[in-house]
């Protein structure tokens, strides 16, 4: 983050990867207390590509929550419940046990039967069974972690979830979606013009972004589903940072329609443009509060860039942020009652949770340049630019600050500008 950036409305800062390189993890710290987990290898799994059981595994692990048991050497692996030997498990101190089968069914298709276990109980926490297409194989894996995480925390899981970021490539530039643990992705659209400010709309089927291709910035609204796109926004000057609305009906949009930046508001189908903020600074960066009352926005009204809030009908702005001279890029948790920001701390630009209710921040980042903050679905992590070694790459990190995660393009390429999409159906 520089002042380049932020008179670019936090947009320039292009990356690098190639399309279909997945995302590499790594992870440090975790929760105090994990929950001891055993996730026995799926009967009849080796039919498919790939190992339900290991990407389950894997997906808990990610999560900093759960503690994953070797189960290699076992005797007599299970695949039902009713073949689990208690006793056997309770010596590797496991609080709860996966086991399933994959099975090829007619129509080249696979049946998934999977269950978890209350290891100390011993008794059926959940069971389900999927009929899938060979393609699904690791989703229906991501919605059995899910399944998982929510039945031991209370909490929905994430893992099925979808990120989307931008990448460059030589002179290529592209906007893609992958899962949440950085595999499948794909590309949905490139230019050799930029491509900034992806945002999910609240079904997740629709993408809006910024796009330089016409030697301007302009926003584009991408459907997921049939790949169409239209222009939401191209007026005179600077069209940027686009942000949809909870429900879905309007975007928040940049725009130097006037003079300066200021926030704007828009319906979903390019209609209905309204001004929203009148300053004689730079207002950028607008995010709608999770009930649509408020609009949150970067600013430099004040002298340096600080976050206000507006009534997303417009009206007089109020400053929310007073620690530190530098804070821009809000993103709001999901319940509303936190809001990820970066500030300049020291002359490093790092993530900051700040609660809302007490005006309590905490710094939870530890980069020198870190921009973009995005929260997953259900508030635990938020996503992040970063730069590793001279490179774009991006992060994750707990919003207790206690598990950290590295998302690194497999072929040394940038990744920057992640926006986490909402659960999924």
């Amino acid at each position: 983050m520089n002042i380049i950036r932020w008179m670019f409305f936090c947009a320039v800062f292009l990356a690098t990867s190639v399309a279909n390189a997945a995302l590499e993890i790594e992870i440090s710290g975790g929760s105090a207390q994990q929950i001891p987990i055993a996730v026995v290898p799926f009967g009849g799994a080796a039919a498919t590509n790939d190992n339900i059981s290991d990407i389950i595994a894997a997906d808990l692990n990610r999560s900093g929550l759960f503690r994953v048991l070797e189960t290699r050497g076992m005797p007599n692996l299970p695949t039902a419940p009713g073949q689990i030997k208690y006793a056997e498990w309770a010596a590797l101190q496991a609080q709860a046990i996966t086991v399933g089968t994959v099975e090829s069914v007619a129509g080249g298709r696979f049946k998934v039967s999977f269950y978890l276990m209350d290891a100390l109980k011993q008794t059926q926490l959940a069971g389900m069974d999927y009929q899938i297409a060979p393609s699904q194989v690791r989703m229906t894996a991501h919605k059995i972690a899910d399944l998982i995480y929510q039945k031991l925390t209370g909490q929905a899981g994430i893992f099925a979830s979808r990120i989307a970021y931008i990448t460059k490539t030589g002179k290529r530039y592209a906007l893609q979606v992958a899962d949440a643990d950085g595999y499948n992705p794909q590309t949905v659209v490139s230019s050799n013009e930029p491509l900034i400010s992806p945002d999910w709309s609240p079904d997740g089927t629709k993408l809006a972004y910024v796009s330089f291709e016409k030697k301007k910035p302009i926003i584009f609204v991408q459907s997921l589903t049939s790949g169409n796109r239209e222009i939401l926004a191209n007026y005179k000057g600077n069209n940027s940072a686009p942000a949809w609305s909870p429900d879905g009906s309007k975007l928040a949009i940049v725009l130097t329609y006037g003079a300066n930046s200021q926030i704007y508001t828009v319906d979903a189908n390019g209609a209905g443009l309204k001004q929203v903020t009148k300053s004689n600074g730079i207002d950028t960066e607008p995010v709608f509060s999770p009930d649509g009352k408020w609009i949150y926005f970067s600013s430099d009204r004040g002298g340096k860039p600080q976050i206000y809030k507006v009534p997303s009908g417009g009206g007089d702005a109020s400053r929310v942020t007073f620690e530190g001279s530098y804070n821009v890029s809000p993103h709001f948790s999901p319940d509303g009652k936190a809001l990820a920001y970066i500030r300049n701390d020291g002359g490093k630009f790092r993530v900051v949770l700040q609660d809302l209710a007490s005006g309590q921040a905490q710094l939870l980042s530890e980069g020198a340049q870190d921009e973009s903050p995005s929260f997953a679905p259900n508030g635990r992590v938020i996503l992040y630019a970063t730069k590793v070694h001279g490179r774009g790459a991006l992060a994750a990190v707990s919003s207790d600050g206690k598990v950290r995660q590295r998302l690194n393009d497999a072929t040394g390429g940038d990744v920057r500008e992640p926006a986490w999409g909402p659960l999924a159906n």
